[in-house]
């Protein structure tokens, strides 16, 4: 089963700021996300992505003042595909086949975005 389906994305949670992510994949003896330090808990406010794409959309449409939008989904989707795959190719040390089955994508696919994004 993906490890990434609907119940799990809604409970991913991020801290600010974020740390980059190590040239390498982790070992098992680094911490995992789910697994983040008890203080850290305490000491920095945690949100769920879905609820950060939403105060961003909220940003965004309070920024606007009446001025027509278009291909917004394409805005926000280049918005996060691009860090996301920069982020997933750093993970996997840029092992595009690695890369294609983390992300569910075709190597042919992941190397398409890649070019098209800058990242190849």
């Amino acid at each position: 089963m993906n490890k990434l389906d609907d119940s799990s994305l809604s409970s991913f949670q991020i801290a600010e700021p974020m740390e980059p992510l190590a040239a390498s994949p982790p070992s098992s003896a680094q911490v995992h996300l789910d697994q983040a330090p008890a203080n850290a808990m305490h000491t920095q406010e945690h949100s769920t992505l879905r609820a950060e794409v939403d105060k961003a959309m909220r940003r965004y449409f309070q920024q606007l003042e009446d001025e027509p939008v278009t291909d917004l989904y394409q805005m926000v989707i280049s918005e996060v595909e691009s860090p996301l795959l920069d982020a997933v190719m750093r993970y996997t040390g840029n092992n595009q086949s690695k890369a294609s089955i983390m992300l569910g994508l075709n190597r042919g696919t992941l190397r398409t975005k890649l070019k098209q994004y800058g990242l190849l």
